[in-house]
């Protein structure tokens, strides 16, 4: 069976959609943390880690974000056998944003003043980066292992991502007062967009948007149910006591 050509007119509108995307989230996560982290020197007193592994860890996802960035323009610039070559290191960063986001939340539910800047419980909002994180790595591992099927790899990747830009949206201005609605609604804009995407270009979703962005969704009220239940907050307490 011939396989459809696509039109270059086509190509280049998807070219440029993914990059723009990417480039949407890094304001995002930009915006997000301008005040704990990228500026921090201009908002001294603003609620921060004092933890170095906090500090890490943020110099470890803005490579991410970075990289991915990095990936969508050499794709879209037509430079396949850099973003190819580079590859293997997503992998490596992948694994030490999976390590470091669950020590880091580890770290902070165990402390006596909880996470910064949030009123939740520690033990209980401890589920929201351990969901996190029990997303963003296999939705990395199905990038890496379909990377031979560009349409699969680069939504994998992408909604790996939108995964974890709760965390930013929270702390844009005025957004955490809102709750979990607010920060939760506004990341899903990032699934819908793609979801127009695949309509427009596809005339259906893909599979990897269906189902992955399907996950993202559904896992938002369902980690917030978890948190409040006895079981959780059993294991969340074994959790933080591997630390001792």
């Amino acid at each position: 069976m011939a396989t459809p050509m696509v039109s270059p007119d086509r190509a280049r509108a998807e070219r440029h959609f993914f990059t723009g995307i990417t480039l949407a989230m890094m304001a995002t996560v930009i915006v997000g943390f301008s005040r704990s982290f990228f500026l921090r020197p201009l908002f001294p007193e603003w609620p921060s880690p004092s933890e170095t592994i906090f500090y890490v860890h943020g110099v470890v996802f803005t490579a991410w974000i970075v990289l991915l960035v990095t990936q969508a323009s050499l794709i879209a610039g037509g430079r396949t056998a850099l973003h190819r070559k580079i590859g293997p290191f997503s992998a490596v960063l992948a694994a030490a944003m999976v390590v470091l986001g669950t020590l880091g939340a580890l770290i902070a539910a165990r402390r006596t003043t909880g996470f910064v800047n949030v009123a939740v419980p520690p033990l209980q909002f401890l589920a929201i980066p351990i969901f996190d994180m029990s997303l963003f790595a296999p939705f990395v591992g199905l990038a890496i292992a379909q990377r031979h099927n560009p349409q699969s790899h680069k939504r994998w990747m992408l909604l790996a991502t939108v995964n974890l830009v709760p965390a930013a949206i929270a702390r844009w201005p005025g957004v955490l007062p809102l709750g979990p609605l607010a920060f939760f609604g506004l990341t899903d804009l990032f699934v819908i967009a793609l979801a127009i995407w695949d309509f427009r270009a596809r005339g259906r979703l893909h599979p990897v948007t269906l189902w992955g962005g399907l996950l993202i969704i559904v896992s938002q009220p369902l980690r917030l149910a978890v948190s409040s239940t006895q079981g959780w907050v059993v294991f969340a307490r074994w959790a933080t006591g591997l630390l001792s």
